[in-house]
């Protein structure tokens, strides 16, 4: 019902293949991009989730294998394209075609590519069932040793999954730091299970504690009697606070006291001499001749304008004061 080998088939599966391939690749390559973001807000998160990071770095992984390996295929598949005059007149394989024919058989079953199984029935038609399984069973070793490596089901490294982390964090601009070091043994085997150390406790109300990452698979330290391991610390530790050294309040300097009964204080009063000498334009005159001067142009008594301070006591002074302070 179906036929034999047909190289006008082969030849349009081959071209839709292509097709198929390119389509796969740019819709993978869209959602890693979305999957990085995701990636890198985990990280961002306080505190980190680092274990779901871990997880979904290691699916980025795989998507970015398996878009590797679709193009290796895709051009394998424009190769056996250009040459499907080649492969029809010929009994047996090529043996330039042999490992690109074999490494399409083993891959297409491996991958979402409906157009190379169509492809794969076709190379069975034309070499046999054999041929096939010998491909399957990859004899004599002659697949593409990096396709056969890109969609391996083995789990990467715990080193590659760590190293995408800080790409990531790197390419988002995030300081990160991994809580959990991994040990020169942890680094080529696949990334360990999940302990829970990065989920915090008490997330549903928001009120529980931030834990701090517990150093998994590694001894205790020992520590001297009354100090606690590092390892065991639950909380971030809280740095001790300085003693509050209180200031002493400003007192201001006492007011001076008055005597009761006396509304001020009385004060010493100066009294300058009534005769003082002033050089104007080279000549000198007493303040005797300017008294008398004035008091002439004001009409006033000369006697009067002798008496001045100069022969007033203290104690005259001070009961004329005592008068002006009763007017």
């Amino acid at each position: 019902m179906f036929g034999g080998f047909s190289s006008t088939k082969l030849k349009v599966q081959l071209k839709m293949a292509v097709s198929r391939i390119q389509i796969a690749s740019n819709k993978k390559g869209a959602l890693l991009k979305q999957s990085r973001r995701e990636v890198a807000k985990m990280l961002t998160e306080k505190p980190p989730k680092e274990e779901m990071a871990g997880i979904k770095a290691e699916a980025l992984i795989r998507d970015d294998q398996m878009i590797e390996a679709l193009e290796i295929l895709q051009l394998q598949c424009e190769l056996i394209h250009e040459r499907i005059k080649l492969i029809d007149v010929s009994k047996k394989c090529p043996e330039d075609l042999l490992a690109v024919v074999s490494t399409i058989i083993w891959a297409s079953h491996r991958v979402d590519i409906q157009e190379l199984i169509l492809v794969r029935k076709q190379f069975r038609a034309k070499y046999g069932k054999k041929f096939e399984d010998d491909a399957l069973a990859n004899k004599n070793n002659v697949l593409n040793e990096r396709v056969v490596g890109k969609l391996s089901v083995q789990p990467p490294a715990a080193y590659l999954v760590q190293c995408y982390l800080e790409r990531i964090c790197e390419h988002e601009k995030i300081n990160w730091q991994p809580r959990v070091k991994l040990s020169a043994s942890q680094m080529v085997e696949p990334m360990v299970a999940p302990s829970g150390y990065s989920v915090q406790a008490g997330q549903g109300s928001g009120l529980g504690p931030t834990p701090v990452a517990l150093q998994a698979q590694q001894p205790i330290p020992s520590k001297p009697s009354g100090e606690i391991p590092s390892a065991l610390k639950i909380y971030d530790p809280i740095p001790p606070t300085p003693p509050v050294v209180p200031a002493e309040p400003y007192l201001p300097p006492p007011a001076p006291t008055s005597k009761p009964g006396a509304d001020f204080e009385e004060q010493d009063i100066y009294v300058p001499p009534s005769v003082s000498s002033s050089k104007i334009n080279g000549e000198t005159k007493t303040n005797n001749d300017d008294d008398s001067n004035n008091g002439a142009s004001s009409g006033e008594q000369p006697a009067r304008s002798g008496s001045s301070n100069a022969g007033a006591s203290y104690e005259d002074l001070a009961a004329r004061f005592e008068n002006l302070k009763n007017i």
